[in-house]
């Protein structure tokens, strides 16, 4: 339920609707608007507990949530949400560009790479310390000390460091680390992994499953919403279909569906959404067009000599034509970058 404050409810009201709330076994989770305060009252059906909270003094109306993913709806916060984490800000007029290489490779590669991206006009540097790849055999990652040369990097350049977290016991190592934290596409549904991101402080860039309808894809952000962590954004990267062309296919009218259903930032991935580097720019024009809140984009200075997804990856001249190309887009449609 939706417990709707009137307009100039005092904060003794607003405490006293929790307090009923908590009561009846439900959890409370309060928003504050610009014009008035809302209160969420998640949980099983209490019987009586409308007509219980209505008589509250202070409130205004008392409405049922129809959606199955509560926090992430615009039922219960139709402003939409930015979420900021260091220099990147997500959900804003300004569209946002997270960037970097697949996989962190050696001190050199990320500090050269880091400095274009700032040089460029990204905010966010992607790279990959923790690999969870198909075959046991492939490149898994430097780990901690592929973290450590985040952390270097984001010392240099001020850039927002986004990178993967695998299980719930890398959190807290992780989250040493990084400013946001990633729960990939294979992950998207790993429940106590998304309960562990969600008790942290950072924010967090949840990937949508290969094979994931919007509605698991909302419910699995609920996950991180309920146990308490609000900064969440949702990142489209291409589902599995029986097109063999590209990687994945990059379904955009996900971005405009998700900003009518909830108030979180869309995030697209071109990179992975494609799979192929000469896709990538058009399609993150595409993107920006369609009203995507940031884009996640791979680079590389030598994709033939990456550790991992090179194929996907851009050159930093292709990269910089890029960005000049979805500025012109941004600013047809009255954003910016």
């Amino acid at each position: 339920m939706i417990v709707v404050m009137k307009s100039g409810a005092s904060q003794e009201q607003i405490d006293r609707v929790v307090e009923n709330i908590e009561q009846l076994g439900l959890r409370s989770h309060v928003i504050v608007g610009t014009e008035r305060t809302v209160i969420a009252a998640l949980g099983e059906k209490r019987d009586g507990a409308k007509q219980s909270l209505e008589r509250v003094p202070g409130v205004d109306k008392v409405v049922p949530i129809l959606a199955p993913f509560k926090m992430a709806s615009t039922e219960v916060k139709r402003e939409r949400t930015e979420v900021a984490s260091g220099a990147l800000r997500v959900g804003g007029k300004k569209v946002s560009v997270i960037a970097g290489p697949c996989s962190v490779e050696s001190r050199a590669q990320i500090l050269e790479i880091a400095h274009f991206v700032k040089e460029a006009g990204g905010s966010g540097l992607r790279g990959g310390a923790f690999k969870p790849r198909t075959s046991p055999y492939s490149f898994q990652g430097l780990k901690e000390k592929g973290l450590e040369l985040l952390a270097l990097a984001r010392e240099e350049t001020g850039l927002a460091v986004v990178t993967e977290v695998m299980a719930p016991d890398q959190v807290p190592l992780v989250a040493r680390y990084a400013d946001v934290l990633q729960v990939g596409a294979r992950n998207m549904q790993n429940y106590p992994l998304l309960e562990a991101v969600g008790e942290t402080d950072r924010a967090v860039l949840l990937k949508r499953g290969p094979s994931a309808t919007i509605e698991e894809f909302l419910l699995a952000a609920e996950y991180i919403l309920k146990t308490g962590n609000t900064r969440v954004m949702l990142c489209e990267r291409g589902i599995r279909t029986f097109e063999d062309h590209t990687r994945f296919t990059l379904p955009l009218a996900t971005v405009p569906y998700l900003h009518q259903t909830t108030h979180l930032p869309v995030v697209v991935d071109p990179s992975h959404g494609t799979g192929k580097a000469d896709l990538v720019a058009v399609m993150a024009r595409a993107a920006v067009a369609a009203e995507a809140d940031a884009l996640m984009i791979e680079i590389h200075p030598n994709p033939e000599k990456a550790m991992s997804d090179g194929f996907q990856a851009l050159r930093f001249d292709a990269f910089r034509e890029l960005m000049a190309d979805c500025r012109r887009v941004a600013e047809a449609i009255g954003r910016e970058m």
